[in-house]
C-alpha cells in the first residue's frame, strides 16, 4: 500500500476506534469508495496498536490506581476501590473472551459482509438512541457492581458481530444499568484496554500462524498516526458526550446503515 492509503487508514482507525459508531463499518466503506485492495493483518495490529497506546495515556491515572489497588500503595479506601474497578474490567471482559475465542478459534465465521454491518449499525444505533434517550442514570464507577461490570461484558459479545461498534454496545449497556453519559463512555474505555490487546493477541497468532508477519516501515507509520487521531478523539469524546450525549451519534449509525444497505442492494 502507498503512503496515502496508510495514512487514509490509519485516520479512520484512530478516528472510529472509541466513538460508537463502528469502525469495522467504515473500514469497509473505504475499499468499496476507493478500489484500495485490503489492508492486511500487519497493518490492522500496527493500527490498533495505536489505539491502545492512545487510550493507556488518556487512562494512565485509572491504571496507576489500580495498580495501586492491587499491591496495596495507597489508602484502605482508595485501594479497595481500585481494586473494585480491576475486577469490574476483568469480569466484562470474560464474556467476549470467550465468545471471541469460540468463533476465532473453532466457528471462523466470516460476518465482514455489506449487509450484516448495515443492518447491525441501524440496529446497535437504536439501541444506544433508546439508552441514551431512557436511561439517564447518576451511579458512579465505585458504585458499580459485579452484576453491572457482567451485563455489560454480555452486551460486549454483540461487538463481534462487525457493524455493532464495541464502544456504542457497551456505553449502550452502562446507561441501562444506572451510569451517567460520561461515566458509561469512561467505563467503556477503560474495557477497550483488555479487549484490544486480546484482539491483538488473537490476530499476531493468526499472523505468524500464516507465516506473513512483517514489521516495517508501513505499520510504524500506520501506529503513528492511529495513536495521535485516537488520543484526539478520545479527549473530545470525553469533553463532550458529557453536554451533547450521544444521539448525534446514533443519527450518524441510521444514515451510515442506510448508505451502506442502498450500495448492498442498487451495487
Amino acid at each position: 500500500m502507498n503512503l496515502t492509503q496508510i495514512v487514509a487508514l490509519a485516520i479512520v482507525q484512530g478516528i472510529t476506534e472509541f466513538l460508537p459508531i463502528s469502525s469495522s463499518g467504515h473500514l469497509l466503506l473505504v475499499p468499496i469508495l476507493t478500489g484500495w485492495p485490503d489492508q492486511g493483518l500487519s497493518l490492522d495490529i500496527a493500527t490498533h496498536v495505536g489505539t491502545l497506546l492512545a487510550v493507556l495515556l488518556y487512562f494512565r491515572s485509572d491504571m496507576i490506581f489500580m495498580m495501586n489497588g492491587i499491591i496495596g500503595r495507597s489508602t484502605s479506601e482508595e485501594n479497595s476501590q481500585g481494586r473494585q474497578l480491576f475486577v469490574h474490567l476483568v469480569i466484562a471482559s470474560v464474556p467476549a473472551v470467550i465468545a471471541g475465542g469460540v468463533l476465532f478459534f473453532i466457528v471462523q465465521l466470516d460476518l465482514r459482509s455489506i449487509l450484516v454491518i448495515s443492518m447491525t449499525t441501524i440496529f446497535f444505533g437504536l439501541v444506544l438512541g433508546i439508552a441514551d434517550r431512557y436511561f439517564k442514570g447518576t451511579k458512579a464507577l465505585s458504585a458499580m457492581t459485579n452484576w453491572d461490570a457482567f451485563f455489560i461484558g454480555l452486551m460486549q459479545i454483540f461487538a463481534l458481530i462487525p457493524g455493532t461498534s464495541r464502544s456504542g454496545v457497551t456505553m449502550a449497556a452502562a446507561l441501562f444499568r444506572g451510569l451517567d453519559r460520561s461515566r458509561a463512555a469512561h467505563f467503556s474505555m477503560l474495557l477497550s484496554i483488555p479487549v484490544i490487546t486480546g484482539a491483538g493477541i488473537a490476530a499476531t497468532i493468526k499472523i505468524f500462524a500464516s507465516g506473513e508477519f512483517n514489521v516495517g516501515l508501513d505499520a510504524l507509520i500506520a501506529c503513528s498516526i492511529s495513536f495521535v487521531i485516537a488520543y484526539i478523539v478520545i479527549n473530545l469524546l470525553m469533553a463532550w458526550i458529557k453536554r451533547v450525549g450521544y444521539m448525534p451519534f446514533v443519527w450518524y449509525r441510521f444514515i451510515l446503515g442506510a448508505a451502506l444497505l442502498v450500495f448492498y442492494f442498487y451495487s
